[in-house]
């Protein structure tokens, strides 16, 4: 197997595994949020923090590395409308993530906290919670456009739009 394959198949592992961990874990916390069960909730909260810094993180940093590879071994230029898209859009979707990560942080603090004590999650965190999925909806709808980028690679701005 080509250099250039070996990286491609970690470039498409790492995204896998970035946009499923990122699905599943929005998933179990979406769905814990409305169980009304704070123990519930302190867990899964835990758990997507785990999960963001075990599996997302390095993801994260493997895709730009990968995918800068991956152009410059395949010759093409960043200026590649697809290639430009997608550049733009994996950032988007990283300045979306970021704050992301810390309202989840802040998110399973106050579920621990509130599980320790009175068993109540304080209206601090129900505002957090709107953030995290207001700001996760368009991250993953981002992903999804990279994703149809790298498969299609459309060569011209105007091959972009699916129809």
């Amino acid at each position: 197997m080509t250099v250039y394959l070996w990286v491609k198949w970690i470039h498409v592992l790492s995204s896998v595994v970035l946009v499923g961990t990122g699905f599943g874990t929005a998933f179990y916390l979406f769905f814990a949020n409305r169980s009304g069960n704070v123990q519930a909730q302190a867990v899964v909260a835990r758990l997507v923090v785990r999960a963001d810094f075990w599996f997302t993180m390095p993801a994260v940093l493997i895709q730009p590395a990968s995918g800068l590879l991956m152009a410059y071994l395949a010759g093409w230029p960043l200026t590649t409308p697809w290639l430009a898209l997608s550049i733009v859009l994996f950032v988007a979707t990283g300045a979306l993530w970021l704050p992301v990560v810390w309202l989840q942080v802040r998110m399973a603090a106050m579920a621990a906290a509130a599980v320790d004590g009175a068993g109540v999650l304080p209206a601090e965190y129900w505002r957090y919670a709107r953030w995290w999925e207001a700001l996760g909806y368009p991250a993953f709808i981002a992903m999804l456009a990279v994703f149809y980028l790298m498969v299609v690679k459309p060569a011209s701005w105007a091959q972009l739009l699916p129809f």
